[in-house]
């Protein structure tokens, strides 16, 4: 029997996520009364990861500065898949080096495989796609990453910022002013008596 808790998220960040795709998605589905577990590879409770603003100020891509700091609340050495009820991807740089991590593959692979809500948000579908669980998949990103998306396989769907691509159990925005449609959509997979 699953020990998975109803309203228990998995959400995998790192150095250099995305600020506002860090906090104000732990904030905001924690409101929602879902509890978040956020982890980060080589890291453990209490521990924190800084994180990065972006912006666009004119320049041909997003500037980067110092963002938060921002605290983990849970241990990823004893992270188990089968406890959650899903998982959120956080945005940024980090995403380049998460992708890498074996156990983080193993986390997207075993939510997909059993089909419950993940949630990829800017960079996040470069885990998606390092992954190798987007073939046939619509989704949208970051549009630097549509064509990772496309070498895996998947549909990349070119969308103004505010908007979130749903694919069954699968929602993904470009950016972080997708949040109010992206979070919503995460939830209501998640449970979908939380929002109605």
């Amino acid at each position: 029997m699953s020990g998975r808790t109803p309203h228990r998220v998995l959400m995998i960040v790192g150095d250099f996520s995305e600020d506002y795709e860090v906090m104000v998605p732990s904030q905001a589905l924690e409101m929602a009364g879902l509890s978040v577990d956020a982890v980060c590879p080589g890291k453990r409770t209490g521990d924190t990861i800084k994180t990065a603003i972006h912006d666009f100020e004119g320049d041909q891509t997003y500037s980067e500065k110092p963002g938060h700091l921002f605290r983990l609340n849970a241990n990823f050495a004893f992270v188990e898949a089968d406890q959650y009820a899903g998982l959120y991807l956080a945005g940024g740089r980090a995403c380049e080096y998460l992708r890498l991590d074996s156990q983080i593959l193993a986390f997207v692979h075993a939510f997909m495989a059993a089909n419950r809500p993940v949630a990829a948000i800017c960079h996040g579908a470069q885990i998606l796609a390092a992954a190798d669980v987007l073939k046939g998949r619509r989704l949208t990103a970051y549009p630097a990453v549509a064509p990772e998306i496309r070498a895996a396989g998947g549909d990349y769907v070119a969308v103004e910022p505010e908007q979130t691509i749903i694919d069954g159990n699968l929602v993904t925005a470009p950016a972080w002013p997708g949040h109010p449609a992206l979070l919503r959509a995460f939830v209501r997979l998640v449970d979908p008596q939380i929002l109605t």
